[in-house]
């Protein structure tokens, strides 16, 4: 069983594409394309930390949207095993989750999960949020010893991503960091 993180897919949300850069011209494009990758990438058997803003209560795309649209949505990923953050469009979309954090240890290090970067804590070596949709880059520093990682499907090229993943990204990260 592997791991896995994505935030803020918006699923339905239409007015998205006039707030967030964006490759695609429409909201089902965009929704049909993470649908996609998400299946390509994630196995049934898998876990999948989603850190909010899964969809939108007034989808164009899911019939009955005012009470169906989490379903429609969650019914598409193969994933059986998908936590939910509750994010901050998840109020009237269907996402019946009380969590707001988690605390979480994926290789050796402590790692605080949230939906908005704002509410990161610098005790925590890695904090994953979301929220930002890419406007930072996938890292952003927080204090000397810690980090947010921003898992904005736009920085993950519209994927969840295992933490092997993100590691091999931060290591990067870190080194251009040091070099400038």
């Amino acid at each position: 069983m592997k791991v896995y993180h994505f935030s803020d897919p918006h699923f339905g949300h239409e007015n998205l594409l006039d707030y967030v850069e964006s490759p695609f011209k429409t909201i089902k494009e965009k929704d049909t394309t993470i649908i996609n990758n998400f299946n390509s990438k994630v196995d049934v058997e898998d876990l999948c930390i989603c850190y909010g803003d899964f969809c939108f209560g007034k989808s164009s795309e899911a019939p009955n949207s005012q009470r169906k649209a989490f379903e429609y949505y969650r019914n598409q990923l193969n994933c059986k095993n998908i936590i939910f953050i509750r994010g901050s469009h998840d109020k009237n979309n269907g996402v019946k989750t009380p969590i707001r954090s988690l605390i979480i240890t994926l290789g050796g290090k402590w790692i605080y999960c949230v939906h908005n970067p704002k509410e990161a804590k610098s005790e925590f070596f890695f904090n994953f949020c979301g929220h930002w949709h890419g406007k930072y880059g996938k890292f952003i520093r927080l204090s000397e010893k810690s980090v947010i990682v921003d898992l904005s499907v736009e920085n993950w090229n519209y994927s969840p991503v295992e933490y092997t993943e993100i590691w091999r990204e931060y290591s990067k990260w870190i080194k251009n960091e040091k070099t400038n």
